[in-house]
């Protein structure tokens, strides 16, 4: 029986929105990506400079700021500040062979730090509150060789790189100390993770732990005498839970903290303190769990202010007198404000995105409903603003990954399709992360299979509380998401009127050969998530869609980057090529300077506003 958490009548007493041009929903931020200086005498945003979002930095005291990148071909996306100097990362075309850069300030000494052309750099540890520090990351790059990262000490003043190690083993994940030593390396046969543990950096690395990839432990810190270990680990549960884990009798100590019902996803750690700070899981809603009572007065202190928001601390001065504050909800896209410690005031800084009015966009409501063989799935479901939710048209509207989740907050594309008079359902299929061992494991081999069944589960429902008008449901997706979209147009051909592929996966076997190549390691348990092409080949060429053209009838729209490492543009053209073959139409759309998805504004524009036409001319939603 599904449970609906919030009742629907509440919506048709509010006002119908008038219909919001499609650039209001998808415009980049005047401000945004907020972060105070180590000192605390600045603060950087990101914000727009001829189509394309850079870094500015302005005087926490002053009225105007500076910009300090230069970027006219991509936006610029993560960044944080190092002593005086921001570092940022920066790919060409979305081909996510990120290069790092660093800029002083007031925008003078730019300097690539990583120019390595086709290579990847990712930061490991940004070496933050560590005395002698100051001016160092560890970063990993892999221009040894293609698949494997090696750790690199990095001075953002000279660009000087000195290798941490030479990763002869191909370790592919470190973890470091509080003092900013690298004790932790994990290595994968691509299904069995071994971590392996130093006590110093002059020690070899031995084996400690060895796990199934289908078992999580995620050493995340270590605790204040840089002896034992704070995890998140599912070893001998189903949930992941918090644990300290003793490296020298390889055992956890004990449970820190655990939810019944929810994995638990991260930690924070205050390393200036010494201190394990708090543990957050989402839930229907983001949720947190405080070890530290300064930083809970100080949280709960937010949420009492912001009531009706989810607040966060995303940055703080090393002095702990100012921080970044930013607040949202399911209607309301984000806020910054400057949160002062001791007199605890806070102060507006900057609303990204005053043209979106709160008053106007639908409320996102938490669902379940049960699947054909018993799974409670969780989901979401956004109502049109005013109208009354009986035999709407319908977006349904599948998570990528498929290893990931849907959860509570504003987001543009559905706050998009409710303006236009779509209801849109989000589901988090078996597979999505956050519900445990047993419900991930239950996606294995299923794509196009129980994962769709779940799909489609919820339309049926949708359907039986009146909800969806069974003419008029329409299915789009990005990434797994497209895989989806396809799976579902070609398996369940009479369910959908229209389909919207974003970056799609089309063919399990074509999909295999083209995966990045710092994938590779993890092959093998994909084979054993999706399907080995060798092994598993009846299972995979009944799952792709690409194979099956024959069965579709659904019009459908297709958008794919040209530089996409990840879901290679041949997965599109394929698919595309086939039904052609058919003598059906089908709306195509390529851009050539984006990877996976598409960030650039101008091309965003472009796709919805097609997507928009396309699903008018099919679903046609009554005014």
């Amino acid at each position: 029986m599904a449970v609906l958490l919030h009742s629907c009548k509440q919506e048709t007493k509010e006002t119908a929105a008038p219909l919001i041009d499609v650039k209001t929903f998808f415009k980049n931020g005047e401000k945004s990506t907020f972060r105070i200086s180590p000192d605390g005498n600045y603060f950087s945003y990101r914000a727009d400079y001829k189509g394309k979002t850079n870094i500015f930095v302005q005087k926490v005291s002053d009225s105007t700021a500076v910009r300090v990148t230069n970027d006219t071909l991509r936006s610029i996306f993560n960044y944080f500040w190092k002593g005086d100097k921001i570092v940022y990362a920066q790919d060409i075309g979305g081909d996510e062979n990120f290069q790092l850069f660093s800029v002083n300030a007031d925008g003078t000494d730019l300097k690539a730090l990583t120019p390595f052309p086709g290579v990847r750099s990712d930061i490991i540890d940004a070496l933050l509150n560590i005395n002698g520090k100051g001016k160092e990351l560890i970063v990993q790059i892999n221009k040894r060789v293609k698949e494997y990262f090696d750790p690199y000490l990095l001075n953002i003043e000279t660009g000087a790189l000195t290798l941490l190690y030479d990763n002869k083993e191909n370790y592919d994940s470190w973890v470091t100390d509080n003092n900013g030593v690298i004790r932790l390396a994990s290595k994968t046969d691509g299904v069995n993770i071994t971590w392996n543990y130093r006590n110093t950096d002059k020690d070899p690395f031995t084996p400690l732990l060895r796990t199934s990839f289908k078992d999580f432990f995620s050493p995340a810190s270590f605790d204040k005498d840089n002896k034992n270990i704070y995890a998140l680990s599912n070893i001998g549960r189903d949930k992941v839970a918090l644990v300290e884990y003793d490296p020298a009798t390889k055992k956890d100590v004990k449970e820190l903290y655990a939810d019944n019902n929810y994995d638990l996803s991260s930690i924070k750690y205050d390393r200036k303190k010494q201190a394990l700070t708090s543990v957050h899981w989402e839930a229907e809603k983001q949720e947190e769990h405080f070890f530290d009572k300064e930083w809970e007065a100080i949280q709960n202190g937010l949420d009492q202010k912001f009531e009706g928001y989810e607040t966060e601390i995303v940055s703080y001065n090393d002095a702990r007198t100012k921080a970044i504050v930013a607040t949202s909800n399911d209607r309301a896209p984000v806020k910054y404000y400057i949160y002062d410690f001791q007199t605890k005031e806070t102060n507006e800084v900057a609303n990204p995105f005053p043209w979106i009015e709160e008053k106007q966009m639908s409320h996102v409501k938490p669902i379940t409903y049960k699947s054909r063989d018993g799974l409670e799935i969780h989901g979401y479901l956004t109502l049109p603003l005013g109208l009354a939710p009986k035999n709407l048209p319908v977006v349904v509207n599948p998570h990528g990954g498929p290893w990931a989740r849907d959860g509570w907050y504003y987001n543009p594309e559905t706050q998009f399709l409710a303006n236009r008079g779509y209801a849109i359902l989000q589901m988090n299929y078996r597979g999505s992360t956050g519900y445990g061992k047993k419900f991930w494991e239950a996606s294995f081999k299923q794509w196009g299979k129980q994962m769709q069944d779940d799909i489609t589960d919820g339309v049926e429902w949708l359907k039986k509380q009146g909800i969806a008008d069974e003419k008029r449901i329409a299915i789009y997706g990005g990434s797994y998401g497209g895989y989806a979209t396809l799976a579902g147009i070609t398996f369940t051909p009479d369910l959908y009127a229209a389909a919207v592929d974003y970056v799609g996966v089309s063919n399990l076997f074509t999909f295999m050969n083209t995966i990045p190549p710092y994938w590779k390691p993890y092959l093998d348990q994909l084979h054993e998530m999706v399907g080995d092409p060798k092994k598993d080949s009846l299972l995979l060429a009944e799952a792709s869609p690409a194979l099956h053209a024959d069965k579709i009838k659904t019009p459908l729209f297709i958008a794919q980057g040209a530089n996409d490492p990840r879901v290679n543009k041949a997965e599109s053209d394929q698919m595309v090529a086939a039904l052609k073959k058919r003598g059906i139409d089908v709306e195509y759309m390529v851009k050539n300077d984006e990877g996976h998805g598409f960030h650039n504004q101008n091309n965003q524009y472009d796709f919805y506003g097609a997507m928009e036409k396309f699903l008018e001319k099919y679903l046609k939603p009554k005014k």
